[in-house]
């Protein structure tokens, strides 16, 4: 056995401790043997575990890397075949959107999945992590650990944290870097992120930089695909409702992308409708490939869209396929139904069409005909990764709209899907309007809404700016341990409640408030129309109450949001934010990390005050209800809205964005004539102000931005509310 460091105490750690595998996480480059964590754990192998290189070198390693805290490590008696896996080099770019580059992650997930112990997992994984392309296994890991019943109550460190470079500007990490040298632990100041680094203000689309290069929003849209693979086993994949929540998320994307934009006088996003003109945005975005060694490609302006041939990658198809599959997937929605692989017709109904169809434009593994529909969303991204170098004879990369983590930081990714979300919307047109009775909630009127937040008037958001820092060591590898931060500015509001008064005049029922937010005038200045409104509701946030006859007055926080993940999870580092013992504290702290960053909850505004129209809804809990919802074992159920309850069914039975997800009803035209009695609409606004406040610091050093929200609403009846 040879050993690898972890710590300063001569103490060893058994291997059947679960949390010993997110070592695994801790600077992904560096090899296994070097200590792991701000302990400098380090892992017990046996010496058939260490790379080619390194076997010759097992007695110089042992002597150099050895002592301290160790991790015991079990030679497994068979190694399972990863030649498929281990086909991609360790130094190529890795993504999903790559059919090639996902089967080798969905083999390895496989792999670790079959994997009959969590001892055996992590000696596989030991055995993996010096061998796989490192952002594969890291990939692969987080999905297995998020999924298996023996691991998912871990806490997945944060991705910004294992790959800083993908979220943050390049010339922070050489700066990081003589930090981490020169200067001891300690005593390091933050490094700061120019707030302007990617472009400037002669660039029209740099206006919503803010929002679109937002570290928690990249990651939140890395770890809702993480939930949510579209390759891969079955039993991972095939969540409830997946392909509803993959067009729902997205269409909130837009719907938040296009409040940002108005608040910024900027027109809504135009749609990517024609795929052989040239695209009028470019974009630069400054960011190292670290693994690859390589910057990640720009797109020039008025760049065009090629076949794609890229024998490396084993990617092929033309953009006649895009249009094909396009038109395919338009003549069964007008149809009313697809056609699956065995030439049956499948309905696309009320119901349940609209899954369908998310699995089919994606196209997750979960398509029922991917030979006929093809692959529109994800190549979609691939002809738009591609677009510098499609038949690869420049041997450059992909571009950000490859990667999960990358594609929210460029402008032409809320083009491609406000094009995604209109084939969505083409759908919904055809199914059937709520009616006043599918709206209504007997006897229960919602009597006035209210927003108070102290010291801001009545009905107004407050939003600014704040700084915050985000912990690189976990990332910088082959550089000596210790905390190097980033700071990096970004959109802050300040916290606020809701207050809601509900006149229930039947028996003491259960119901589902709905909070959404919309802007209340279009691009010229004019009232919005209900049909194009309906469209850019912000859902805000969701939960249950309990109604007692009569008046009740209902107390909601802003931090409690059904969309959204706090601050602190977003920027968690697990080494210094862990609660200890068996707490409610720990307990509370076991969460997916899936979720709107809750800094993102409220648009940016206006100096003047943005004018927006906040609407509250109480519709009838029980046919809210979800039969066999209750989930099996701990739950993250943080932002359900967005990223539905770990082990258990989505928890709302309604069409994901009810009410607003349908055409109205004859004669409506304005959201005043869509209410129904369980409705109000209040008039707010959204001020800016252009000012930054600092981090703010505890007597530890790590930074305090709000609590995890652990209140559910409060209602004067005194009845159980829950999120």
């Amino acid at each position: 056995m040879i050993h690898l460091i972890y710590v300063c105490v001569e103490k060893q750690i058994t291997m059947t401790d679960k949390n010993n595998i997110l070592y695994l996480f801790d600077r992904p480059t560096e090899p296994i043997f070097i200590g792991k964590g701000d302990e400098n754990v380090s892992f017990d192998v046996p010496a058939e575990y260490l790379t080619d290189r390194y076997k010759p070198l097992a007695s110089d390693i042992q002597n150099r890397f050895s002592g301290g805290k160790t991790i015991s490590i079990t030679k497994l008696d068979r190694i399972p075949d990863l030649s498929f896996p281990l086909s991609l080099p360790r130094d190529a770019a890795f993504s999903l959107f790559i059919p090639y580059h996902s089967k080798m992650a969905s083999k390895l997930i496989e792999i670790f999945m079959d994997t009959k112990s969590f001892d055996e997992l992590l000696s596989l994984a030991v055995y993996c992590r010096d061998r796989i392309n490192p952002y594969m296994f890291i990939y692969a890991l987080s999905v297995v650990v998020t999924h298996r019943p023996d691991t998912r109550n871990l806490e997945l460190p944060s991705h910004v944290e294992m790959f800083p470079s993908l979220y943050m500007d390049a010339t922070v990490f050489g700066r990081a870097r003589e930090e981490s040298t020169v200067v001891q632990t300690g005593s390091r100041t933050p490094i700061e992120i120019p707030h302007d680094y990617s472009a400037n203000d002669l660039d029209f689309e740099h206006r919503i930089s803010y929002f679109r290069e937002d570290i928690g929003i990249n990651l939140h849209h890395w770890h809702w695909h993480l939930v949510y693979p579209f390759e891969g086993p079955m039993s991972i994949v095939n969540k409830d409702r997946r392909g509803e929540l993959f067009y729902y998320m997205h269409q909130q994307i837009i719907a938040r992308y296009n409040m940002e934009r108005l608040s910024n006088d900027m027109n809504r996003v135009v749609r990517l409708t024609n795929w052989r003109d040239p695209i009028l945005e470019g974009y630069f975005p400054k960011l190292d490939n670290i693994l690859a060694n390589r910057v990640w490609p720009p797109r020039p302006v008025n760049a065009r869209l090629s076949n794609i041939n890229r024998e490396v990658e084993q990617i092929s198809f033309d953009i006649e396929d895009l249009e094909r599959w396009r038109d395919r997937i338009f003549n069964a929605i007008h149809s009313g139904f697809i056609i699956n692989t065995a030439g049956q017709q499948v309905r696309l109904t009320e119901a349940d069409g609209i899954n369908i169809l998310g699995n089919l434009i994606e196209a997750s593994v979960l398509s029922l005909n991917q030979n006929l529909y093809g692959s529109l969303h994800n190549n979609g991204h691939n002809a738009i990764s591609f677009i510098h170098d499609p038949d690869n004879r420049f041997l450059e990369n992909y571009g950000v709209m490859g990667d999960s983590a990358t594609a929210m930081r460029d402008p032409i990714f809320y083009r491609w899907h406000a094009y995604i979300d209109d084939i969505f919307q083409e759908f919904k047109a055809t199914i059937p309007s709520y009616n006043v009775q599918n709206l209504s909630f007997d006897n229960v009127r919602v009597q006035s809404v209210e927003i108070s937040a102290t010291g801001i008037p009545r009905n107004e958001f407050s939003t600014f700016w704040q700084q915050s820092d985000v912990d690189l060591s976990r990332g910088l590898d082959f550089l000596p341990r210790g905390s190097v931060f980033a700071r990096f500015t970004h959109l802050q509001h300040a916290p606020f409640n809701y207050k809601i008064t509900v006149e229930n005049n039947g028996n003491q029922r259960v119901g589902t408030v709905r909070i959404f937010i919309a802007p209340r005038f279009d691009e010229r200045g004019l009232p919005f129309l209900f049909r194009e409104q309906r469209k850019l509701f912000v859902e805000l946030d969701k939960f249950s109450v309990t109604l007692k006859r009569g008046r009740n007055d209902i107390t909601r926080r802003s931090i409690e949001s059904s969309v959204t993940i706090p601050h602190d999870v977003t920027y968690r580092n697990l080494d210094r934010n862990r609660p200890s013992g068996n707490s409610e504290a720990a307990a509370a702290f076991n969460f997916c990390g899936c979720g709107w960053p809750q800094n993102m909850l409220i648009p940016k505004g206006s100096s003047e005050g943005f004018q927006c129209q906040l609407f509250v809804m109480v519709s009838n809990g029980a046919n809210d209800q979800v039969e066999n919802a209750q989930a099996d074992g701990q739950t993250c159920d943080n932002a359900s809205s967005y990223c539905g309850i770990r082990n258990a069914r989505y928890p709302d039975a309604r069409s994901m964005g009810y009410p607003f997800d349908r055409t109205p009803r004859d004669g409506v035209v304005t959201l005043q004539q869509f209410l129904t009695p369980n409705m109000a609409v209040q008039d707010v606004r959204i001020r800016f102000s252009n000012r930054t406040v600092a981090p703010l610091q505890n007597r530890t050093g790590t930074q305090q931005i709000q609590t995890p929200k652990t209140t559910p609403a409060k209602a004067s009846s005194g009845g159980s509310n829950w999120n």
